[in-house]
């Protein structure tokens, strides 16, 4: 079995982070969305995979490299423009040939990983397996349709009326017979190649299309608030760890990891949090679930609930919560302006203004 991990979108819904990096390498506790995928594919017994890379390929290579360090054979599969998963499928053709394929979306995040549903195909050998979860909106999603025994009797991409409240997962295993599929395929009312088509026409044709609705986590980390999300539940896990320099001013309370060349000083850090190998935190308060990447400043300042990104500079700022703060990024205070009230008032008018 090989991997076909998509990692070429634009991350329009992350910008401006993925102005200047692709939204499959940021970070959460400190590590790139797109690693968690990689390993979850390699936990799952896959080896082989071919990443398909657009305008940000570049940097995936300079992140990735040949796979070896998560155990892969990494080979990259160009793509002019994003044009549908199941135009990812067609471009990877010579590839994949007639191998069974697991077909991943490298900013996605599965909790708990796929290995239980790599093993159901294997056993049971359907034409697809499919993961599905509950959503509050499935206008956003490919949504699935069950029939009372729980097969698939049909699937439609973003649709404007939701026949079901089961989205599909990132995560879709084929057979060779998709490649069928894929090709004849007609580009949908968004101009794009939808792989829910695709699986329609296998169902039409009268393949086998299993499902699989998961009860645990899965999160598409394509905007701000979701990536959050993703990085608080995963340092939910996290082990506390001391390798950096903390002196005796500082507390550390519950699970804090400060990496190796990282330093704390005169700072009161709640858990859970990481402070990346090589960051200062000097006179500052970091609350819980935020993760500080690499080579960090935070002076005089106060952080929860956030990520910041490698390089960043926080200095002398109060309260920040819910944020995403970019690589480089400075965040200083604002210069103090004095308040004033400007009033145009008519006659015998009464104003009441609060200090």
């Amino acid at each position: 079995m090989k991997a076909l991990v998509l990692a070429g979108g634009s991350g329009s819904r992350l910008r401006p982070i993925t102005h200047t990096s692709a939204k499959q390498l940021v970070p959460v506790a400190n590590k790139p969305v797109l690693f968690y995928g990689l390993e979850a594919l390699r936990d799952a017994g896959v080896r082989e995979v071919g990443i398909v890379v657009g305008d940000t390929a570049a940097e995936i290579q300079d992140a990735v490299g040949d796979g070896s360090a998560f155990g892969l054979e990494v080979t990259y599969l160009p793509q002019d423009a994003p044009r549908g998963l199941a135009h990812a499928v067609l471009i990877a053709r010579e590839y994949l040939g007639d191998d069974d394929f697991v077909m991943y979306l490298g900013d996605n995040f599965v909790v708990g990983g796929i290995n239980e549903i790599v093993q159901r195909f294997r056993d049971e050998r359907p034409d697809a397996q499919i993961m599905l979860t509950k959503v509050s909106d499935p206008r956003a999603f490919g949504v699935a349709e069950l029939d009372a025994a729980g097969r698939v009797v049909g699937l439609e991409e973003k649709p404007r009326r939701p026949k079901s409240d089961l989205a599909l997962v990132g995560v879709y295993i084929f057979g060779a017979r998709v490649h069928e599929a894929v090709a004849r395929l007609k580009p949908s009312w968004r101009d794009e190649l939808e792989i829910t088509d695709a699986i329609q026409g296998l169902i039409d044709a009268g393949h086998r299309v299993d499902s699989t609705v998961i009860s645990g986590y899965w999160k598409d980390t394509g905007n701000v608030t979701d990536m959050l999300e993703v990085n608080r539940l995963v340092l939910e896990g996290v082990e506390p760890s001391v390798q950096g320099t903390v002196d005796a001013s500082s507390e550390l309370i519950g699970r804090v990891v400060v990496e190796p060349g990282a330093t704390v000083t005169g700072s009161r850090i709640v858990g859970p949090v990481i402070v990346g190998a090589g960051s200062v935190v000097r006179d500052s308060y970091l609350g819980p679930f935020t993760s500080i990447d690499r080579d960090c400043r935070l002076i005089d300042s106060e952080i929860e609930y956030s990520i910041v990104l490698r390089g960043a500079s926080i200095d002398g700022v109060g309260r920040i919560e819910c944020s995403l703060i970019g690589r480089e990024a400075e965040v200083t205070p604002a210069p103090h302006v004095p308040r004033a009230h400007r009033l145009v008032l008519g006659d015998h008018s009464k104003v009441q203004i609060r200090q």
